[in-house]
C-alpha cells in the first residue's frame, strides 16, 4: 500500500479534532508548498505537531473544512473493502430499527463517511455527494453499495449548491435503471411518493418521520394545517391517523402533485386539502380571516444558510412562529421545526418563544426532537444533530 502524504498541525491547534472531531480547518494546518500542491481530495495521513498520527482523511484546501477523517488507522486502505465494511455496518444498525427498506443509510460522519449522504427507497438509492474527497471515492463506494444491496438503481443526486464551495460541478446520473420521478414510500404504515431525479434534497425527507408520528397522534378527530407540507409527511399521515380536516400549503407544484397522490393512495383524498401559495402570506390572509386549526405544523426550508445568515434566519423563526401561533386554535398544538444547522437549538427555542409571545398566546413546550436514529449524530459534531422539532401547547 503506497503511504498517504502527511499533513501536520500547527503547535497548540486542531482543539476540536485532539477531542475527538474529524474535521480539521485550514487554518489549523501547516501547510508547506508540497501540501499545498495536493489536487483536491486527496487522501491524507493526518499527524500532530509531534508526528503522531491521528488517521487518514482526505484534503481540500478550497473548502473551508480542510481534512475530514475517517476515523480510522492512518494506515488503512480506503478502497471498496474498506466501504463495505461501513455499509455493512450502517446497514445492521437500519435492520434492527426498520422492517422496510425505506431509511437513510448513511448520515455522513454519523455513519464514518463524511461528504456521503445515501438514502434507501426499496430497490433504489439516492446518492448525494458533497466534497472533493468522496467524488473521488464514487467510484468504489457505489461499488461497495452495489455488493452489499445489489440495488435496481443508484441515483447520483450531485446537485447540491455546497458542491460549488468545494469546486464541484453539479450534475445527476443513475446507474443501472433510470431514475424515477414516481416511486413509492413507505413511512408508519403510510404510502407515500417522491421524485427522486428533481425532488429536493433525495426526493423524501426521513428525518422528521418520528415527529410525523407523534404529531398524527395529536391530531385525530381535530382539523389541522400543514405548512411547507412539501409532498404531504405530515399532512397525510394526520388524515390517516383520523384528522377530520387537513389543509396543506405549499409553493411547489410538483410537490403538492406527489402529496394529492399520497393522500389518494391512502384514502384520505377527501380529508386533505393542498393549496398551492407562499406560506408567509397564506399565514397572514389565514390570520385575517381568522381562520384556526386544532393542529398546525409549520416545517419551512431552512432559513440559515450559513452562520452570516444567522440574524436575518432568526428573524424569519421569529415571524413564522408568531403567524403559526396565531392561526392556532385555542388549546391546540403546534409544531415548529428547523432544517438549519447553523441555528444553535438554544437561539431556536429563544425565537420561537418570542414569536409565539408576541402573537399574544401562551404556550407550553411539551416535545423537543431531532431527526429519527437513521440519522445518527456524530458525538463530537453538534453539527451533525442538525434537525431541531418543537411541539408545544398552546393555550
Amino acid at each position: 500500500m503506497t503511504k498517504l502524504p502527511p499533513l501536520r498541525l500547527k503547535p497548540r491547534e486542531g482543539r476540536r479534532v485532539r477531542a475527538g472531531a474529524p474535521w480539521v480547518f485550514s487554518n489549523e494546518l501547516a501547510l508547506d508548498a508540497e501540501a499545498k500542491a495536493l489536487p483536491p481530495g486527496s487522501l491524507v495521513r493526518l499527524e500532530g505537531d509531534d508526528g503522531k498520527a491521528f488517521g487518514a482523511g482526505y484534503f481540500n484546501l478550497q473548502s473551508l473544512i480542510a481534512v475530514r477523517l475517517f476515523e480510522c488507522a492512518a494506515e488503512t486502505a480506503i478502497d471498496q473493502p474498506f466501504f463495505e465494511a461501513r455499509l455493512s455496518r450502517a446497514l445492521a444498525l437500519r435492520n434492527s430499527l426498520y422492517d422496510r427498506p425505506f431509511y437513510r443509510l448513511v448520515h455522513s460522519e454519523g455513519d464514518g463517511l463524511p461528504g456521503a449522504t445515501i438514502d434507501r427507497f426499496g430497490e433504489t438509492c439516492v446518492v448525494q455527494i458533497t466534497t472533493a474527497g468522496m467524488e473521488k471515492l464514487l467510484d468504489p463506494l457505489t461499488a461497495a453499495l452495489q455488493k452489499i444491496l445489489k440495488p435496481e438503481c443508484i441515483v447520483l443526486r450531485a446537485d447540491t449548491p455546497v458542491r460549488a464551495l468545494e469546486g464541484l460541478e453539479s450534475y445527476t446520473r443513475t446507474i443501472g435503471a433510470d431514475a424515477p420521478h414516481h416511486i413509492a414510500v413507505e413511512e408508519n404504515g403510510a404510502r407515500y411518493f417522491a421524485d427522486l431525479a428533481g425532488g429536493q434534497k433525495t426526493g423524501w425527507y426521513y428525518d422528521q418521520r418520528d415527529n410525523r408520528a407523534f404529531l398524527a397522534k395529536l391530531a385525530k378527530g381535530k382539523s389541522m394545517l400543514d405548512a411547507y407540507c412539501y409532498t404531504g409527511g405530515f399532512a397525510v399521515l394526520a388524515a390517516r391517523a383520523g384528522a377530520k380536516e387537513v389543509s396543506g400549503v405549499d409553493s411547489s407544484a410538483p410537490a403538492l402533485a406527489l402529496a394529492q397522490d399520497a393522500a389518494a393512495a391512502n384514502g384520505a383524498d377527501k380529508v386533505c386539502h393542498f393549496m398551492k401559495a407562499e406560506v408567509f402570506e397564506e399565514l397572514e390572509r389565514l390570520s385575517a380571516k381568522e381562520e384556526r386549526f386544532d393542529v398546525v405544523s409549520a416545517d419551512p426550508p431552512p432559513f440559515v444558510k450559513s452562520r452570516k445568515d444567522l440574524e436575518t434566519g432568526a428573524k424569519a423563526y421569529r415571524k413564522l412562529a408568531r403567524l403559526a401561533a396565531g392561526v392556532t386554535a385555542p388549546n391546540g398544538i403546534l409544531l415548529l421545526a428547523s432544517c438549519s444547522h447553523n441555528i444553535p437549538l438554544e437561539r431556536f427555542v429563544q425565537e420561537c418563544a418570542i414569536g409565539i409571545q408576541r402573537s399574544g398566546r401562551r404556550a407550553s413546550l411539551i416535545r423537543s426532537a431531532g431527526a429519527g436514529p437513521d440519522h445518527p449524530a456524530h458525538p463530537f459534531l453538534p453539527e451533525t444533530a442538525y434537525l431541531k422539532a418543537l411541539v408545544y401547547a398552546l393555550d
